[in-house]
């Protein structure tokens, strides 16, 4: 519809009102990196930042560089991860897209010009047009709450993938640092595989042993000739597992790793109220709350708008030849003649029940996670101490008993070498429980505050000693 009255004056002083209004938004500082930084910081240790320019590369190469000079450790690997993963500086560029668009939320959207001639007969006659989106205007604190909303929840799941890059990072360090110590143990069981099958074969060809006691000594140090091999290769893969984590290339992956894992922890870690804790801190649980917020926020909107789906208003002018201009106004309103919002409405509460049920669907498995990740802490904490505390203690005892009989001639060479392949095992079994331990504390650090640890990894009793060769 058309109306064409004097005025233009207040129009002109009602677009200028709504200009100043939506000049308002606009973009912070530090594109919403510091809120990411500290929640990052706070869950891990470390900050994160983005690398926008070459000069932020560079100094973040820098600082990889030189963690890289010293052997590495489980903090300096969360660092260098958090510092040189491209697909974490990925989610920093996410986050940009979401304060743009939380900027454009604020904004009231760009005015249209109208402008039509129609001549003939020696006539013409010009139409001229400036539209705005009153509707956008009426409804700019709330879709710029919404937005903001949304720029919030992106902030979150960055530090959500900078957690996890971190998370991943100590495990791949500790699962790196435990391949290596195992590839040195496999080596000792084949260096003794090796002194037994040598000395079979000489007491069979002196006729002091049995061809099947020889055999079957041969038969093990195959088995160890094969499980060192195995072993360097496992080593190999989990420091290129290490390797993918951080975002080495280059000149970096000639980085050392220490000689042995982290000592056990005087005690075990007890957190108090963990599953409260977990749904206070955790990331997962923040994203999907402030989704259900966005999402009604959203409803709310729907409604007020569920009967005016287009609403403009502007300054118009008309000339023609021979004639005065006539100056007025215009305004556009979708008429719901055919969807009177009905389907729009209904949509928006089916989305905010799916974002409610979502939330409460993390709530529980938060907990669950929390109590799962809670229980594999503390019996890898009971295996490794045991290990330590029993295990390893009760081998060196009985080693030290059989080299007092192999010196009073009670206990031949071969009980000798069958004890230290069976204490090299039981010390391999001791090593993979305090892996097991380390990778368990970082599982449960990530349930209480981040996400959900992934599968956690089973705890199992520690291999069996290699049995004792028989027949001598």
């Amino acid at each position: 519809m058309n109306h064409l009255l004097r005025g233009p004056a207040r129009l002109a002083t009602a677009a200028t009102a709504a200009l100043a209004l939506s000049g308002c938004a606009s973009f912070s500082s530090d594109g919403g990196a510091g809120q990411v930084s500290e929640l990052t910081r706070e869950r891990t240790g470390h900050a994160v930042s983005p690398q926008r320019s070459g000069a932020d590369v560079d100094a973040a190469g820098a600082r990889i560089d030189a963690l890289l000079q010293q052997p590495l450790t489980a903090d300096a690997a969360v660092e260098i991860a958090l510092l040189g993963h491209r697909g974490l500086q990925a989610s920093f560029a996410a986050l940009g897209i979401a304060e743009a668009d939380r900027v454009r939320a604020g904004r009231l959207a760009n005015p249209s010009l109208g402008f039509g001639r129609l001549g003939g007969a020696g006539v013409a006659e010009i139409d001229r047009s400036v539209m705005f989106n009153l509707l956008g205007l009426l409804t700019l604190p709330v879709a710029s709450e919404v937005a903001q909303r949304q720029f919030e929840q992106a902030q979150y799941q960055a530090a959500l993938d900078a957690v996890g890059v971190a998370a991943q990072a100590r495990n791949a360090f500790f699962t790196a640092v435990a391949a290596q110590e195992l590839v040195k143990y496999h080596e000792q069981v084949k260096d003794a595989a090796d002194a037994s099958s040598e000395l079979a074969r000489r007491m069979l060809q002196a006729g002091n042993f049995s061809r099947l006691a020889q055999l079957r000594e041969q038969a093990f140090q195959a088995d160890a000739t094969a499980n060192l091999v195995r072993a360097r290769h496992q080593a190999v893969a989990e420091r290129e597992r290490l390797v993918r984590a951080l975002g080495l290339s280059g000149g970096q992956l000639a980085f050392q790793l220490p000689g042995r894992l982290p000592d056990l922890p005087a005690a075990a870690l007890e957190p108090r109220d963990a599953e409260q804790a977990a749904i206070d801190a955790r990331l997962d649980v923040r994203i999907a709350r402030h989704q259900a917020d966005a999402t009604a926020r959203s409803l709310g909107l729907t409604k007020a708008t569920r009967f005016i789906n287009v609403l403009e208003a502007g300054y118009a002018n008309k000339s023609q030849t021979g004639e005065a201009r006539q100056n007025g106004y215009q305004i556009e309103l979708e008429l719901p003649l055919f969807d009177f919002g009905a389907t729009r409405a209904a949509r928006a509460e089916a989305t905010y029940m799916q974002a409610v049920h979502h939330l409460a669907d993390v709530a529980v498995r938060a907990r669950s996670e929390v109590r799962e990740a809670h229980s594999a802490y503390r019996t890898a904490y009971d295996v490794a101490r045991h290990y330590r505390d029993d295990v390893v203690p009760l081998r060196q005892r009985i080693s030290e008993e059989n080299l007092l009989r192999y010196n009073g001639m009670l206990a031949s060479v071969f009980e000798l070498l069958a004890d230290a392949r069976d204490q090299v095992a039981s010390v391999t079994a001791a090593v993979e429980a305090l892996r097991d331990f380390w990778v368990a504390d970082t599982h449960l650090q990530t349930a209480l505050t981040a996400r959900s640890p992934g599968d956690a990894p089973a705890i199992v009793p520690g291999k069996a000693a290699a049995p004792t060769p028989a027949g001598h």
